[in-house]
């Protein structure tokens, strides 16, 4: 591994804690050039909610492009486009009684939001936005500005301007009524909060901790929102396509966004993929005014339709992993009972949960020592304080039973060389 060390910057990551060089990949499982499989508790940070290699998504891929088919097309008329959005409504959209418009704004989720930030700036004349503690939203200028994460926001080197930080969801422990701050200073000209253009809120905040917002609070918002004229932006690049359960991750709180962000496994198969929805009057954008080079990948189109057509035309994956949920659920709770000296809480919904330890330093030597069972997890949370847990939506049973036991095991092991 000297190359890397060697020649690749040293901002990388994530092969920091996971020191081994993967070579191939299928389903829930991805293995390294020395023969050691590892079950795949990360998934891509959320982009392969149906694991890896699915042969589903491949062959209608390798199909594509041996036939010499369009791969790049900035934002030309293809094919492979039009069936996507054919799909997108008749499968999504439609069932869902939602009339978006869809833009594709460039290959990532900070794409996504950038998109949906200068849109909503664009129609209401307006540049405040409202976020969130704890929240992350992408690592370029304008998604820095309205993430929480104060070591990313500091990276950006230049002042981040226009956002504004409102308390998340129990943030301060139920001791104030929800969204009694926002209110207040939005009644107040004396304030000095400035009219927002849009409110950008995940219904869950994974890398800020997983941090669960209730349906109750999330209908509070979307009130506010609209008693204040502001746009409601919901940033579901990580917890939507199902990681909670159903497509849209807002869907349990019934509420109906302005703008949506899509990102992550929007492709199913891995591939650089996302969309900006946004109700159709709010689409008041010229040509060319917001575009990209890579916003029309023709091959993550051809494996986001295979993905709505094996997944999306019944409600099998949506029932499947609300179910392997609660088997989540029932695992981690009775690791912080037998742990609750260490363990904080648990917390999630679907197949995205987090496990809260009382020492900050405990989570990463817990993902570590789990590494070297055969499991991969990533820590998250403004210390990095959370056990996080990410597998594909298409995890087995069994094989989400043997990954929790390993989480079991490696509590236990870490527990006992603290107290040594």
């Amino acid at each position: 591994m000297d190359v890397f060390a060697r020649l690749e910057s040293e901002v990388r990551g994530y092969c920091r804690g996971w020191p081994t060089v993967f070579t191939t990949a299928r389903d829930s499982q991805i293995t390294d050039e020395n023969g050691t499989t590892y079950l795949d508790f990360f998934a891509g940070a959320g982009t392969l909610n149906y694991g890896h290699n699915n042969p589903v998504l491949k062959r209608p891929l390798m199909d594509y492009l041996a036939a010499d088919s369009i791969v790049h097309s900035l934002d030309m008329y293809t094919d492979a486009k039009r069936t996507f959005l054919e799909r997108f409504n008749d499968v999504v959209l439609a069932p869902r009684g939602l009339d978006y418009k869809v833009q594709f704004p460039g290959p990532a989720g900070n794409h996504s939001v950038e998109a949906a930030l200068k849109l909503a700036r664009k129609y209401t004349g307006r540049e405040t936005v409202v976020s969130f503690t704890n929240a992350f939203h992408g690592m370029t200028l304008g998604a820095l500005a309205v993430t929480g994460n104060s070591m990313k926001r500091t990276g950006a080197g230049v002042p981040l301007g226009h956002g504004v930080a409102m308390p998340y969801d129990n943030y301060l422990d139920g001791r104030t009524p929800d969204f009694l701050l926002l209110d207040t200073m939005l009644d107040d000209s004396g304030s000095g909060l400035d009219k927002p253009a849009a409110v950008i809120v995940e219904t869950v905040q994974g890398e800020g901790g997983i941090n669960v917002a209730t349906p109750e609070w999330l209908r509070g918002l979307a009130d506010l929102c609209r008693r204040h004229d502001i746009l409601l932006i919901v940033d579901d690049v990580q917890m939507g396509c199902g990681r909670t359960g159903p497509f849209f991750s807002f869907e349990e709180a019934g509420i109906t966004p302005d703008i949506i962000c899509l990102s992550k496994s929007l492709s199913g198969y891995g591939l650089p993929f996302a969309v900006t929805l946004m109700r159709p009057e709010l689409d008041v954008w010229e040509p060319g005014e917001h575009n990209g080079t890579f916003r029309g990948f023709n091959p993550a189109f051809v494996t986001a339709t295979a993905a709505l057509e094996e997944f999306w035309s019944g409600e099998g994956l949506e029932k499947q992993t609300l179910a392997k949920g609660e088997q989540v659920e029932r695992a981690l709770q009775e690791i912080a009972l037998e742990h609750a000296g260490a363990i904080e809480t648990v917390r999630g919904r679907g197949l995205v949960w987090g496990m809260v330890m009382k020492d900050p330093e405990l989570a990463p030597r817990i993902c570590a020592e789990a590494f070297e069972r055969g499991l991969l997890m990533e820590t998250s949370g403004p210390e990095g304080e959370v056990v996080k847990l990410l597998p594909p939506l298409t995890v087995t049973e069994a094989e989400l039973a043997r990954g929790l036991e390993i989480i079991a095991e490696s509590v236990r092991a870490v527990r006992a060389a603290v107290t040594v």
